[in-house]
């Protein structure tokens, strides 16, 4: 009798948690959530949050999944610009949406004993005398940001992520937060998937973790992210493995070559095929799940603009280095004068033998930024324009009017330049090199579309963003790239992989 008991007992349980968990007939649990609608004023404030915040801190084979080692945080999408999902903090569990964000390492949420912010109050709280798990640490911490900074202390619990519980985790309480975008926005914190060389006050991430607790049979995550507007569901971060629904055909990886951030080494961006130049050497990349858009060297975003007919602002230090010493350029690099220094030799920059000598430039057409630093940058991209097109064999016409065009294709001063919403489909396909394989985006692919006042505007999907040697040029491969590729993170081989979403 004691026996069948027990079966009963059994099944009502495997039953009652189907019925909680939404299990699927493969095995994978996943939690249906709904999706917000994109709108320019929310974008613009999550692409200076997120910009701002990098500018500070920069100053193979399919895997196969378990049904019981593999654990699915369905994601929502938040203005197609934020990718959230839920995690229990405390026993019982404490409820919040979170943001899985690996351009980052900290898990934090607002506290109950955060009294003075506003963004406080407009998201859940946590209330450590409620869980029967809480450890006091105490540590007092702060995370600098552009447009603001979140303060609190360090606490521990348990996290629940889908139905793993990660023991004992150290994560942030807030106290204060003074950004507008954590007012705003519809997330009540953040869960950092970096590595823990960028995590404050030593937290380890929440991977790490998992991995040292034995709560995964492998030592990755994946992301899908699902970019169809009308679709359910946002998409699904996967830990201990990935699932094959989400991809198509293998993925290549590629090496870890800076840990902090997720980053590795690509190449050139081709526009229609042909080479940007600025990468051909390589460039350094990181892939971040937190940022939005694309964002790389305002040399290439400006002739992204240029070919996609984007409308930003006029830059006068650009076409006034044109007009100038454009033929001076062009007969310099005819001489076959290094490419590196002809800036130099011309007098606009002052080169030292390994890189240029100037303060550390944010964006070229930012507006604080005036004098020697713009001249030189819009020399710099003067050359890489110009030495493209004398590889197209044009004349000295075309060459000075085509760079002269991409004067005015430079962003606008917020990163955004828009785009006709009917040529879509006449704009070239763009690519990224990546161990050397092309990895394609389409126009419907980088154009992103945004709500304003009940009518649809398109923006491209690149933003400029400079960073120096020896850290830069950098790429960040955000939403618009992991949206057309299923991405891996492996912390246990300390590589990324890249498949087509499916």
């Amino acid at each position: 009798m004691g026996q069948k008991h027990l079966v009963l007992l059994t099944c009502f349980w495997i039953l009652s948690c189907a019925l909680l968990l939404h299990a699927s007939s493969d095995g994978l649990l996943r939690i249906n959530l709904n999706k917000k609608r994109l709108d320019k004023e929310a974008l613009a404030a999550a692409k200076l949050a997120r910009k701002e915040s990098h500018l500070r801190r920069f100053g193979g084979s399919r895997q196969s999944l378990s049904a019981s080692s593999d654990d699915i945080v369905p994601l929502d999408n938040y203005l197609d610009t934020q990718y959230f999902g839920e995690i229990g903090i405390g026993t019982p569990p404490q409820n919040f949406t979170v943001i899985f964000d690996t351009g980052s390492s900290n898990l934090w949420v607002p506290s109950s004993k955060c009294y003075f912010s506003i963004a406080c109050y407009l998201h859940h709280r946590y209330k450590s005398a409620k869980s029967k798990t809480y450890k006091k640490n105490g540590e007092t911490c702060t995370i600098t940001y552009g447009s603001g900074q979140i303060a609190g202390f360090f606490s521990e619990d348990n996290v629940l992520v889908g139905s793993l519980v990660v023991k004992n985790q150290k994560f942030i309480e807030t106290t204060r937060e003074t950004s507008p975008t954590f007012i705003i926005g519809k997330f009540d914190g953040i869960l950092g998937l970096g590595f823990p060389e960028i995590s404050v006050g030593g937290a380890p991430p929440i991977w790490q973790s998992m991995k040292e607790q034995k709560l995964v049979a492998k030592d990755v995550f994946s992301f899908w992210l699902n970019r169809d507007p009308d679709a359910s569901a946002g998409g699904e971060l996967v830990f201990g493995g990935v699932d094959p629904k989400h991809y198509k055909g293998s993925h290549t990886y590629v090496p870890v070559t800076r840990k902090g951030y997720w980053q590795f080494d690509m190449g050139d961006l081709l526009i229609g095929g042909h080479s940007t130049g600025y990468c051909a050497g390589g460039c350094a990349a990181i892939v971040d799940s937190g940022t939005s858009l694309l964002a790389g060297p305002t040399t290439i975003v400006a002739q992204v603009n240029h070919a996609i007919g984007a409308e930003g602002i006029i830059s006068t230090e650009c076409k006034e280095v044109v007009r100038e010493y454009g033929e001076m350029i062009l007969e310099l690099l005819i001489a076959q004068t290094s490419p590196q220094k002809v800036c130099t030799q011309i007098g606009l920059c002052v080169f030292d033998g390994t890189h240029y000598v100037s303060n550390p430039i944010e964006s070229v057409v930012e507006k604080q930024k005036i004098g020697s630093d713009l001249f030189c940058t819009a020399c710099e991209m003067a050359v890489v324009w110009i030495q493209n097109q004398l590889r197209e064999n044009k004349t000295k016409e075309l060459i000075l009017n085509y760079a002269n065009q991409l004067c005015e294709g430079l962003p606008s001063p917020n990163g955004e330049s828009t785009v006709d919403c009917h040529q879509i489909s006449k704009m070239p396909n763009l690519a990224f090199t990546i161990a050397n394989k092309t990895f394609t985006l389409t126009p419907e692919q980088y154009i992103v579309k945004l709500e304003q006042s009940g009518q649809t505007i398109c923006i491209s999907g690149f933003m400029a963003f400079d960073i120096p040697p020896p850290r830069g040029p950098l790429w960040i491969l955000g939403d618009v790239f992991m949206g057309a590729y299923h991405t891996v993170f492996d912390f246990g081989e300390n590589r990324i992989g890249f498949a087509k979403s499916a």
